[in-house]
């Protein structure tokens, strides 16, 4: 067994970051400036979009993409069930209503033939989340948000780097928000950006400004004036120059970042996939999935302990494991709310019973992902059906 503790999902942090933010500390500017003006450059290159807002959060982005798209009160927004709840929550928001749909059994990805069973004629958006970074079918998507006039948002928490048919996620017109919290492929520690066409993008940026006009922070700066204008109600989502600092040596490190969870990957396919008690992830044909979480389901029938229990057996032999997730048709909010039950999504809510995510980071080595693979024999072995 291992002597010290494997993390799920620990940051990946060297001296460039380290030095940058002293830097930044060093500097005049800490907060919005011309550090987070470089990352968002940075990012608009590596993502090939046509523009970009970073953002204290993903859940800043999808709630003022929601705005800038002019979602409200009365309007139905879709949804998957197997998301975290932000997805959902910033549709409540604004007032409209997520409508929660079911997953692709496969990919646990939004499934279209769901979505297009819930469309009304209140429905005004989708908005499909990248699970565990496996990008969704998209053209079905596009193709149904063409033929019944809806917009598209997409939840690409878990997706940068991520490619649907050669195309990086992030790079059309529509919106799409990214999250850069302290777990996923890159961090800023707290962070995340948005997306998508200028016209909408600037819109989003002046929502998460206050409401101020465009160039409100640079007021203390000597370029700046002191004087602005509120022209909408805004909120405080702006991503500081100390966060930044962190992001723009981050992007530098992506690729070889995204290398090492392949590798990674690959170990627990090779070992892994040997146990048909275990429901490995997949990568479909015409993506690339950024493989931010590594999802195993449990074929409960072919062994004899529970999910829990195995979670608790992994925790034993020093694997730190997570779930993701509850899905949100499940939580006591929308149970009560809406009336949601476990049925109502069946292919989220099985998946959920079965699921628990190994730990997949840059930082492990090829001994760490072996010590997984032989913890999960060891129990298996130890919980014959």
């Amino acid at each position: 067994m291992r002597e010290r503790f494997l993390s799920f999902s620990p940051p990946s942090i060297g001296d460039e970051e380290r030095n940058e933010v002293l830097d930044t500390l060093n500097s005049d500017w800490i907060t919005t400036g011309p550090k987070t003006k470089q990352f968002e450059a940075k990012l608009k290159a590596a993502l090939g979009a046509p523009s970009v807002v970073a953002l204290n959060s993903c859940t800043a982005g999808l709630h003022v993409g929601l705005l800038a798209m002019g979602i409200g009160p009365g309007d139905e927004v879709i949804v998957p069930a197997m998301t975290f709840c932000a997805t959902a929550n910033v549709v409540e928001h604004v007032g409209a209503r997520p409508v929660l749909v079911d997953v692709s059994e496969d990919t646990l990805n939004l499934d279209p033939a769901a979505v297009s069973r819930a469309i009304t004629p209140k429905t005004k958006a989708i908005l499909p989340v990248h699970y565990a970074g496996h990008p969704v079918d998209l053209d079905a998507i596009f193709n149904l948000a063409e033929k019944h006039g809806l917009q598209v948002l997409e939840d690409a928490a878990h997706a940068i780097s991520a490619r649907y048919k050669g195309r990086l996620v992030g790079s059309r017109g529509n919106l799409a928000a990214f999250s850069f919290y302290a777990t996923k492929n890159i961090t800023t520690s707290e962070g995340g950006c948005l997306t998508g066409d200028e016209a909408l993008v600037e819109k989003a940026r002046v929502f998460g400004h206050h409401g101020m006009n465009k160039d409100a922070w640079k007021r203390f700066d000597r370029s700046g004036s002191w004087y602005y204008e509120v022209v909408l109600p805004g909120f405080k989502y702006n991503m500081t120059d100390l966060q930044a600092a962190i992001g723009l040596h981050q992007l530098d490190r992506l690729a070889g970042f995204q290398k090492r969870r392949r590798e990674v990957v690959a170990i627990y396919e090779a070992r892994l996939g040997k146990l048909d008690c275990l429901q490995l992830p997949v990568e479909r044909e015409d993506v690339e999935s950024s493989w931010h979480l590594y999802v195993v389901r449990l074929r409960l029938d072919r062994i004899g302990i529970d999910r829990n229990g195995f979670i608790e057996e992994l925790k034993a032999r020093n694997i730190g494991t997570s779930v993701h997730y509850l899905p949100v048709h499940m939580q006591p909010y929308y149970r009560e709310k809406y009336g949601y039950r476990p049925e109502h999504c069946p292919v989220a809510a099985d998946a959920f019973s079965r699921m628990l995510s190994l730990p997949l980071h840059p930082g492990m080595t090829d001994q760490d992902a072996t010590d997984v693979c032989e913890a999960i024999e060891d129990i298996l072995r130890l919980h014959p059906v």
